[in-house]
């Protein structure tokens, strides 16, 4: 007696619609199981753009699928991948936690990982800056004042002793040594944000903002140095400043990434990629904002609490590591900045 016609047909039929419809749920599969692991950001953009497509076209197959009654098996499948997909499609927002896990975990890493070519360009420029301004003060000390203003300075230039220079890095007490780390700090976080902000014209005065920064910095050292007190200065600059200067050279790199993208947006329009920069630059800049706050606390309680020089240098050199240990560390996926 011959098989029944019926199931051998379905059969048939069930192997052909996988070979035509397959491939789309293979890939809708490998998209969702990529959010369900990381993120939406985790999508490249031409992923991004296929998503919908496939989530429909596998809604179409499993509505075939119901109506020609095709192995319960094949319709299980469809089920349960369209649910993933609309769950993570059209599923409840991440509760405001799981955001700020996924900021400090992925996203400020990612954007500061994205951004190395132009923080390297922007430490590169504030070292050289800073050079410059030591070798200008250092045979020059009217340079100085040409660099450095009056209130910043405050008795802390060339005509100083080394006594009354000293004085200022170890004197807990000194209200002058309060009001010098208070200017410091405040010029530091609007030359962090400055860098920022002005990137749009096309990186020049993000630059100018780092050049200035880095002869200032070497400005100081050129009046600390000939009195012997270079080490010491850099202790005291070390417990805040591998933060502070830290958070100020990925402002300017986040400059450079906008400025960049307005002067040469490539095939985009100009338009879309100083947005596209900018989203990146942004999520950058709100750790930014978080260093510049820790370096803040540093400074405030390290300058009163350790005037020991190698502890300052253990506590900065450690919060140095620690920073590029976070933003840099291998394994890191640096494949998928944040958009």
């Amino acid at each position: 007696m011959n098989a029944p016609a019926f199931p051998s047909g379905a059969l048939v039929n069930a192997s052909r619609f996988r070979a035509a419809h397959g491939p789309a749920w293979d890939q809708l599969e490998r998209l969702v199981g990529l959010m369900e692991r990381r993120s939406v950001r985790a999508l490249s953009d031409d992923d991004l753009l296929k998503l919908p497509l496939l989530y429909r076209a596998t809604l179409s197959s499993l509505s075939v699928a119901r109506e020609t009654s095709l192995d319960r098996a094949l319709v299980g499948y469809l089920e349960q991948l369209s649910m993933r997909a609309y769950f993570q499609l059209y599923g409840p927002p991440a509760t405001g936690w799981a955001q700020l896990r996924g900021f400090f975990a992925r996203e400020w890493p990612a954007a500061v990982r994205a951004l190395w070519r132009e923080t390297l360009a922007a430490l590169v420029l504030t070292l050289l800056a800073a050079l410059v301004g030591y070798l200008l003060v250092r045979d020059d000390p009217a340079w100085f004042y040409r660099v450095i203003p009056q209130e910043l300075a405050n008795g802390r230039d060339p005509t100083a002793s080394a006594v009354a220079l000293r004085r200022t890095l170890y004197d807990s007490g000194d209200g002058a040594l309060a009001t010098f780390a208070a200017y410091l700090f405040t010029h530091n976080a609007q030359v962090a944000i400055g860098c920022f902000a002005l990137g749009f014209a096309f990186a020049a005065p993000t630059a100018l903002l780092l050049l200035y920064n880095g002869l200032m910095l070497g400005a100081f050292f050129a009046v600390f140095a000939p009195k012997g007190l270079a080490p010491n200065l850099l202790a005291w600059l070390t417990i805040h400043g591998t933060t502070e200067i830290f958070a100020i050279v990925i402002a300017g790199a986040a400059g450079f990434r906008i400025g960049t993208a307005v002067a040469f947006p490539g095939r985009a329009s100009r338009m879309d990629a100083a947005v596209a920069a900018g989203r990146l630059a942004a999520t950058a800049m709100i750790g930014v904002v978080l260093m510049l706050a820790v370096a803040g606390l540093l400074e405030g309680i390290g300058r009163q609490t350790v005037t020991s020089d190698g502890a300052r240098l253990l506590i900065g050199g450690t919060t140095l590591a620690g920073w590029l240990l976070y933003f840099y560390r291998p394994g890191r996926d640096a494949s998928h900045p944040p958009r």
